[in-house]
């Protein structure tokens, strides 16, 4: 009888579940077509994130580092208290100063140092006759600045002396045996003399 029942039940809801059905269809081909949509602006993305890292971007990038290198001075034992604005002046005899750079540390404190770019490349010569000039007290170092190769580290280890030359290898010969005087694998003990103690 319930078997019966929930059958009769079924037919009378079957319209709607067709209904149902059909809007879950329409759904999922929305979202299928959504999908499809967010792929393609997916690849067009990786794309050109492709073409800004190609190698040909990569060495224009470099040779613009080149450039503005090939305009710029390192100034070193610069004060810790000088401002950029004071560096600026400081160099601005030689030629239009166009960006001053005092590198920081992790805490912001100055690390004794900046780069000053210049709008001409002649303007670097003319700096260079300031090497040694005084600037709050201290005398400046004053050099080119030089293109850092990406990937070229410098060698920090141990460099080998050329004035010791090679070292001789002499063979190996091992230690003579060592007999202890208290026989194989004995060691004197030495022990505190016992006192009485009658409780112990």
């Amino acid at each position: 009888m319930d078997a019966d029942v929930e059958m009769s039940r079924a037919d009378d809801e079957d319209p709607n579940s067709k209904e149902n059905l059909e809007d879950m269809k329409k759904r999922l081909k929305e979202i299928e077509e959504e999908a499809g949509a967010l792929r393609e602006m997916q690849a067009k993305v990786e794309k050109e994130m492709g073409a800004v890292q190609d190698p040909a971007g990569a060495s224009a990038t470099q040779a613009e580092k080149e450039e503005v290198d090939s305009r710029s001075i390192y100034v070193g034992n610069v004060d810790y208290a000088c401002t950029p604005e004071e560096v600026q002046q400081h160099f601005e005899s030689c030629g239009t100063v166009n960006r001053v750079t005092i590198l920081t540390d992790k805490f912001g404190q100055p690390k004794g140092f900046a780069y000053v770019e210049f709008v001409e490349v002649d303007a670097i010569q003319n700096a260079l006759l300031l090497n040694e000039s005084e600037l709050h007290g201290r005398q400046l170092k004053v050099s080119a600045k030089r293109t850092n190769v990406p990937g070229m580290k410098q060698f920090r280890g141990r460099r080998p002396n050329p004035y010791l030359g090679f070292r001789s290898r002499r063979p190996f010969m091992p230690a003579p045996p060592f007999y202890s005087p208290y026989g194989f694998g004995k060691t004197p003990r030495f022990r505190r003399p016992m006192r009485y103690r009658p409780y112990y």
